[in-house]
């Protein structure tokens, strides 16, 4: 029987009333058969995968899984939308423990610790707790990791390696029966420290706390794989927080819009001269008062320092005046935009004057943005100085005036960036040229030609580390120059030169 109305056409069972034509019926269920298997296929395909670690399934797997995630874009400052990273299927492994780690001292220091205690937790198959930061330094930034790092990027961008947790268990805590053990790493290990000494620790330890981590792996000497993981964390997984980010391309942006600038880390601040012992410039009450900073802090074991000696030696940071000096000698026009990437300047604007006298284009952070941009930031120096980082990787050319770990890390990352222009300035030869110059040995045109000399190939140029056997401080810093990153192994050559090598000293 059938029935029309208005057009619309229903054959009638007798005795069942509508029924659906079979047509229709047979492609609904072929549909849905065919989307149970395709998802079963798919989610053994994952499994055996992370069973077998197979390259073939796994490049199959990681393809599915990018085109599988539903993710909305994200929009730039400039308004261009662009995908979020599309992040690796995590690694399946059986944790031998929990390793909590406490960085120690400022952000770039800490930065690099971050760096080798993720691959320190991979090499040993350990579930790192994200890292505590240093609250009780100099600098008494209350910050923690979160504050200044985007925490779910830093997990999510590292699962293919290593697991990542915000803290540890509860089970694992005292109450429960497990103890942690705290102790540091010995400094500038290699991997058969860590595998010989540290995991056997696990056995009777679930956690370990490493209570310091400033320079606990060594610069050379560690597997390729090791070496890139540092690279990879550094140079991809630790981003700043989207606070911090949108405020530091702000800052690009102004100073982009402005033309061509210089970052000129001028690291003449008040704890640097007190630890250093460096006062040259100083008035006698100042360098005083430099003098009494050093000795309360007791964990600072080097107390008497004579000044010029260090400054003779190389050691000291140039002071804003020398800077001046140097710059100008370097072929840096008055006209030449100049950002300061540095917190207070110890003395303030009176010793920014000359400086500021041949540079009348001088910026810095404070100037630039105005103070509710700023009041989330304010006294939190590590936050501070990652804005610092940002407009020192972007900068058109990179001035250090002494060579601490933002200099160094800012170094790795403009290699990392194309080897762009950064000038590695020989302060032991510019005191030399600068008191010279200042005491009429040499003239003006003789101090300008020697400064270019001393530099002509310092900028950072593709080189690969220079190596100490049995002196890491001396040799040249691994995130300074991560030159096994900065190249396809097969291709270093090109790049680096095979003679380019730091030659290996004893």
């Amino acid at each position: 029987m059938e029935v029309r109305s208005e057009g619309i056409q229903v054959r009638c069972d007798k005795f069942s009333g509508p029924v659906i034509p079979r047509t229709r019926l047979r492609i609904w269920f072929i549909r849905v058969c065919s989307s149970i298997v395709l998802w079963t296929c798919l989610v053994q395909l994952v499994t055996v995968s992370e069973l077998w670690h197979s390259h073939l399934i796994s490049g199959i797997t990681n393809g599915i899984y990018h085109i599988a995630q539903v993710q909305l874009p994200i929009q730039e400052d400039n308004g261009v939308y662009q995908s979020p990273p599309a992040f690796l299927p995590r690694r399946n492994y059986t944790s031998n423990g929990f390793l909590r780690v406490s960085c120690n001292g400022g952000l770039n220091q800490m930065r690099a610790a971050i760096c080798d205690m993720v691959s320190v937790a991979r090499f040993l198959n350990l579930t790192l707790v994200v890292p505590e930061l240093d609250k009780t330094s100099f600098w008494a930034d209350p910050s923690n990791f979160e504050d200044i790092f985007d925490v779910k990027h830093f997990i999510d961008s590292l699962r293919d390696e290593v697991r990542i947790v915000k803290r540890v268990p509860k089970k694992f805590n005292g109450k429960r029966g497990y103890s942690t053990l705290e102790m540091p790493p010995v400094s500038w290990s290699n991997e058969k420290y860590y595998l010989e000494q540290i995991l056997p620790l696990f056995g009777k330890h679930k956690v370990l706390h490493f209570n310091k981590t400033d320079s606990r792996l060594a610069n050379n000497g560690l597997p390729l794989d090791l070496q890139k993981l540092r690279c990879r964390v550094n140079f991809q997984a630790l981003k700043f927080t989207p606070q911090i980010e949108n405020l530091g391309h702000k800052l690009i942006q102004m100073l982009h819009e402005k033309g061509p600038f210089v970052a000129l880390h001028l690291r003449y601040e008040m704890d640097m001269l007190a630890f250093s012992g460096c006062t040259h410039g100083c008035t006698d009450k100042e360098a005083e008062e430099l003098k009494q900073l050093r000795y309360a802090f007791p964990w600072w074991k080097e107390k008497e320092i004579i000044s010029e000696e260090r400054r003779s030696q190389g050691l000291c940071p140039l002071t804003p005046e020398e800077a001046a000096l140097v710059l100008r000698a370097l072929g840096f026009g008055r006209e030449t935009q100049i950002y300061i990437a540095a917190g207070e300047i110890y003395g303030g604007e009176r010793r920014l004057a000359q400086l500021r006298s041949v540079y009348p284009r001088i910026v810095k952070k404070e100037t630039l943005l105005t103070w509710d941009e700023l009041r989330q930031f304010q006294n939190h120096s590590s936050q501070m100085a990652a804005l610092d980082f940002m407009v020192s990787v972007a900068s058109n050319a990179f001035v250090p005036t002494y060579d601490g770990n933002m200099a160094k890390l800012v170094e790795g990352h403009r290699r990392y960036s194309g080897f762009k222009k950064t000038i590695l300035l020989d302060r032991k030869k510019v005191v030399e040229l600068v008191d010279m110059h200042q005491n009429g040995t040499l003239s003006w045109i003789q101090f300008a030609d020697a400064v270019r000399v001393v530099h002509e190939r310092r900028i950072a140029q593709p080189t690969r580390r220079r190596v100490i056997l049995d002196k890491p401080k001396e040799e040249d810093y691994f995130y300074a120059n991560p030159h096994e990153c900065l190249c396809e192994e097969t291709n270093c050559d090109d790049l680096l030169g095979p003679h380019n090598s730091s030659k290996v000293s004893s």
